[in-house]
């Protein structure tokens, strides 16, 4: 039996209000072939009034840090003290201690019970606002809120859409390595709010976010049976994509949300087929002797990488979205696997195995500009942020007792630990919600 997931009230934030936008000064150039970004000193105020304030300016100011563009400034270091953010700050003061950007904010009870939840961002240095927004919403709501207003923020002094308003969904793991637990569990992109959507004893791998956001797709083998499943997050229900003669791998959604394609198993061999969510006609796209697996679309829906070991060992291949101009585009040492799209179209995530290492890298399209993020005893299951920006996949240390999840940035450098419960494994990325 499912849970029954309460996402209806975590998207009604019912009132957006642009109070005011000038022109940005204090932008962040993002540069990933620069290497170390040099992060934005900001100053992040504690919110009025009372607790859930700070609260929110907590959660705030810990996504701008962990994107690694922005470097809050400790409080202690603040000269002046907020008490009207409507009014202009004394610019003088946040110079002093290099307060390029600063965030000041109010929490209030509206007379219906509602939150509202309002917030300015300063161009210190050059003496004007930046920003200005309120939201209104239910008072449980107030994390999404916050994640919301750092988005603002990122957006408003990177250029870029920001990644914080967004759920990660993935394979909690729990109990002994021998008899090892495995259920399907989201939670915010900071690890709040976690939370299991499935509760059977069966092997679940590859949950994958449908571009409407409030679906995914897996593969189950209850029953013993390997199957691929529909979840509609926000009601529980379930459904089988269809059933299949022999084991399927790695579903995934089209970027329209109309079509899974996957990799169905055969007489030893694997090929990659699409099946129209709405016919449930199948097409076969490849055609070999080999293991074709891990099928991933463009964003514009007009390609598809998947890894193939027709060449000897696992490597990349591209092809259009109909099966035709199958294409080799790895060719450093060691094998490649797991391939993702990134959402911007230009670089493509991996995991490759050399050197008995496993690493997470990024390649163009075409398979020039190879470049290797992070190297470990055993990583895997890349998985992209909606700005293509950032990387999440799970590492499994030499002499731990489970994996655990990273994320990490397209330089390279900033890597973070995402906090969950208990293991976790072969997370994906949802895009941004509404």
């Amino acid at each position: 039996m499912l849970k029954r997931n309460p996402f209806r009230f975590l998207i009604a934030i019912a009132t957006m209000v642009t109070l005011v936008i000038a022109p940005a000064y204090a932008r962040v150039e993002i540069n990933i072939n620069k290497g170390n970004v040099e992060p934005l000193p900001i100053a992040i105020t504690d919110f009025l009034q009372g607790e859930l304030g700070q609260k929110i300016s907590d959660v705030v100011a810990a996504d701008l840090k962990r994107s690694g563009l922005f470097a809050p400034i400790a409080k202690t270091a603040f000269i002046e003290k907020i008490t009207n953010p409507d009014a202009a700050p004394r610019f003088e003061d946040w110079k002093v201690i290099n307060a390029q950007a600063l965030v000041t904010g109010r929490v209030t009870q509206e007379g219906d019970g509602r939150l509202k939840a309002e917030f300015r961002l300063w161009d210190s240095f050059a003496g004007q606002q930046m920003a200005g927004q309120q939201f209104f919403t239910q008072p449980e709501n107030w994390r999404r809120v916050a994640h919301i207003i750092a988005d603002a923020i990122y957006e408003q002094i990177t250029g870029e859409k920001g990644y914080f308003d967004t759920r990660i969904v993935y394979v909690a793991e729990s109990g002994p390595k021998t008899a090892r637990k495995r259920q399907l569990a989201i939670m915010d992109q900071d690890g709040a709010n976690a939370r299991g959507i499935t509760n059977s004893n069966d092997i679940v791998l590859t949950p994958r976010f449908s571009p409407n956001k409030q679906e995914i797709t897996y593969m189950s083998f209850e029953g013993n049976e390997p199957r691929v499943y529909l979840l509609q997050l926000e009601t529980g229900q379930r459904e089988v994509v269809g059933n299949f003669p022999g084991m399927t791998f790695a579903p995934r959604f089209s970027p329209d949300g109309q079509r899974v394609i996957m990799s169905l198993q055969q007489d030893g061999n694997a090929n990659i087929y699409t099946m129209d969510l709405r016919s449930r006609t199948t097409t076969r796209l490849t055609s070999t002797a080999a293991i074709d697996t891990s099928p991933s679309y463009s964003p514009d829906g007009g390609q598809i990488v998947f890894e193939s070991d027709r060449g000897g060992r696992q490597q990349l291949y591209v092809m259009s979205s109909g099966g035709g101009g199958q294409n080799r585009i790895s060719f450093g040492d060691g094998s490649y696997s797991t391939p993702v799209w990134s959402p911007r179209g230009d670089l493509i995530a991996f995991t490759k195995q050399s050197g008995g290492k496993f690493s997470i890298g990024v390649m163009k399209p075409d398979g020039s500009g190879e470049r290797i993020l992070t190297t470990g005893f055993h990583n895997e299951g890349p998985t992209w942020a909606p700005n293509g920006r950032v990387l999440m996949f799970f590492r499994q240390n030499a002499g731990a007792g489970g994996p655990q999840l990273y994320s990490i940035d397209l330089t390279g450098y900033n890597e973070q630990l995402v906090q969950t419960k208990g293991f976790a494994s072969d997370p994906a990325w949802s895009p941004l919600l509404e």
